[in-house]
């Protein structure tokens, strides 16, 4: 186990098809963690283990590893960029002490990448950024610079500037030595060669460097006196600078490369190492003491207490392992560890080391590990494991709600067991999937971030858990009601056996507004005496009328009943009678007053940006709604609407295709209200 001041918990970051992976690799190779490097586009990629991932060529689940570079102990997380997997960064970040957050040189700041950046200001995570595809036609270094400023409301620092770009990259300079770092070819097994500055950047590199050591001044007063004086900075006290305002996110360090052609990797490990903290340079964890409420901490110390927080649950054939953060003390396989949430102790039965899909089985687990723990019956993600001495909650990761639902069904009757079983381990595992069945239509609900979510859903279900199943559109449960009132009777008349039956009533319908519900009422003429126990037959009898409308089948809202008046046979009260001429004397009046059809109204709130809320408003005029309100939220536009539900299916697609995924959006149920 590496010292604490030699260990960097860190994750890597960005929008989708940034390089993230191919940035993973290549640290994995350089470090001798691997021996060959894997490419995303050939599905090989060790950090993307999933059939899914190598098929799609991107990153679905975050993956753990450990490596060593320098003699420092990386554990690092490779997180996906797309949104619908958004949860696997939320989780990941929340448990990391520092982050390398890579950009495309070409498309600069994309819409994921506000949204990583957004999660890690929230967790207040240290940062580098990683500008990376410099030798892509289109590569902009200064342009990605100008939009961390602008949209992030970042302060980058260049540490480097490149050599050329696009075809012409070739390497970049080190502001720190003053020189120029080259690789002559692509090749894998190449040592960057060490050169003087080229003579034309000479100037922006003085400059470049000017604007570095401002920087560390502002964080460090001793390197501020010795710049005023103009004096010499040593370069290893401007890295300590520059560290001390990375770890306290003064500014972001920023550094440039192209991973896939292997031109820059090595230099960020060794940013990772001098710049990023350890757990030593974090505040400690806090928390809060159980029923108490008192505030608590626990210090990255092995004499500390025990603590641990569950970052991530995973089924793997069959069996839970639980991913943990170890914050303070001694975690060892064997050990019985309290989980306040349920109050009860639970036995770690073994630890391990985790490298993507891999295992290495360990005995023990200390502050600042990431391990994978197998035999926690009660774990869930957020979860807080503790010493049962000295118990304390940390604050649990947020999950979000889910923005689509679909129907599924098992292909046969013989299967539904099993769907049933794998919906509910996929569901323990993933916080931002959920499970439910529509009591109205017996469907089977699943919900999730978006239409891929859903489909590797299913994907999962057929590969991992051998259940076939059928995606389909979840029924829409429509209301009915009347536009006007009626009146009408009904006498029903039979002869049972030896007994005669008879009954007799008259009802009158009409509208209520609007989500005000149903109202039942007696308005017998005076002076008519009726039993009670024939008029709550009746009542009973109205009732069941209502739970099905003569339109569609519906139940019936927002109308008023009204018993009206009761004819009687003397020697033929029948309660059953009274009953169903009642219900009957109801849907002949539900006929004459107009019945209507109301459909499902979902409340939606759309965030997003000035230049696309145009595209927003036209889209949703064109699916029916009804804009509400215009307003401002975070520095955004907010579009409030009310919006049929029908006209929602695949509109977290929809409006990510037309808001370049720039936009979020909330919605649910509102009211029941006529088709529009």
């Amino acid at each position: 186990m590496a010292k604490l001041e030699r260990v960097r918990n860190i994750g890597i970051v960005a929008h989708i098809d940034a390089g993230k992976t191919t940035v993973t690799e290549r640290f994995l190779f350089y470090s001798g963690r691997i021996h060959r490097m894997g490419e995303v586009h050939d599905g090989e990629a060790q950090m993307d283990w999933m059939p899914q991932e190598q098929e799609r060529g991107i990153t679905i689940t975050a993956a753990a590893t450990t490596l060593e570079w320098r003699g420092h102990e990386l554990h690092l997380i490779d997180t996906p960029g797309h949104v619908d997997f958004t949860i696997e960064v939320e989780r990941s970040l929340r448990i990391l002490d520092g982050v390398v957050v890579v950009f495309c040189g070409v498309g600069g700041v994309e819409p994921q990448s506000e949204t990583v950046w957004g999660q890690a200001e929230k967790f207040r995570v240290p940062r580098i950024a990683f500008i990376n595809k410099m030798d892509r036609v289109g590569a902009d270094f200064e342009g990605t610079l100008d939009q961390m400023r602008e949209r992030l409301g970042a302060h980058p620092v260049r540490l480097q500037i490149p050599i050329g770009a696009e075809d012409a990259f070739r390497g970049v300079i080190d502001l720190f030595e003053m020189k120029a770092i080259l690789w002559a070819s692509s090749s894998e097994d190449q040592e960057p060669s060490i050169a003087e500055i080229p003579p034309e950047l000479q100037e922006q590199a003085e400059l470049a460097r000017e604007v570095m050591v401002e920087a560390a001044a502002d964080v460090d007063d001793a390197i501020a006196d010795t710049y005023l004086e103009g004096r010499e900075i040593e370069v290893a006290d401007l890295r300590k600078a520059i560290r001390r305002g990375c770890v306290e996110s003064r500014f972001i360090p920023v550094l440039c490369g192209a991973a896939l052609r292997n031109r820059g990797t090595q230099p960020l490990l060794d940013a990772v190492v001098d710049f990023l903290p350890s757990p030593l340079d974090v505040l400690p964890a806090i928390g809060v003491v159980p029923r108490t409420e008192e505030p608590a901490e626990r210090p990255a110390h092995v004499k500390a207490p025990a603590s641990a927080l569950v970052f991530k649950v995973q089924m793997e054939q069959g069996r839970k392992a639980v991913y943990l953060r170890v914050y303070s003390g001694r975690i060892r396989a064997g050990m019985d560890i309290f989980n306040p949430r349920v109050g009860k102790k639970e036995k770690v039965a073994r630890l391990f080391k985790v490298h993507a899909n891999r295992r290495e089985r360990i005995e023990e687990a200390g502050p600042g590990d990431i391990v994978a723990a197998v035999g926690l019956k009660f774990a869930v993600t957020g979860d807080t494991l503790c010493a049962a001495d000295d118990p304390i909650i940390f604050e649990r990761i947020d999950s979000y709600e889910p923005v689509i639902s679909r129907a599924v069904e098992a292909r046969t009757l013989a299967e539904k067991d099993k769907l049933d079983f794998a919906l509910e381990k996929i569901s323990s595992e993933d916080p931002t999937f959920r499970v439910s069945e529509d009591e109205e239509t017996g469907q089977t609900l699943i919900s999730g971030m978006g239409e891929l979510h859903l489909d590797i859903i299913i994907d999962r279900l057929e590969r991992e858990y051998h259940v076939e199943a059928r995606l389909g559109k979840p029924q829409v449960v429509h209301r009915e009601t009347v536009l006007d009132s009626a009146e009408d009777e009904y006498v029903f008349e039979r002869k049972s056996d030896d007994e005669q039956l008879f009954g007799k009533a008259r009802v009158r319908v009409a509208p209520r507004e609007r989500g005000s519900g149903m109202a039942f009422h007696v308005a017998l003429p005076e002076g008519e005496t009726i039993s009670p126990a024939l008029v709550e037959s009746m009542m009973e009898g109205l009732h069941d009328a209502a739970v099905a409308g003569v339109s569609a089948g519906f139940p019936l809202v927002d109308v008023e009943v009204t018993l009206l008046r009761v004819g009687l046979r003397e020697g033929a009260t029948n309660n059953v009678a009274y009953r169903a001429a009642a219900c009957e004397a109801f849907r002949r009046a539900s006929k004459k007053a107009s019945p209507a059809l109301l459909e499902p109204i979902m409340a939606m709130e759309v965030i997003v940006p000035e230049e696309f809320m145009g595209e927003v408003i036209g889209d949703l005029n064109a699916r029916g709604g009804q804009i509400e309100e215009l307003g401002f939220r975070g520095g955004k536009r907010l579009v409030k609407a009310q919006v049929p539900m029908r006209q929602l299916f695949g509109y977290s697609t929809a409006v990510r295709s037309l808001t370049q995924g720039r936009a979020n959006f909330t919605m649910c149920f509102h009211s029941f209200d006529r088709a529009r």
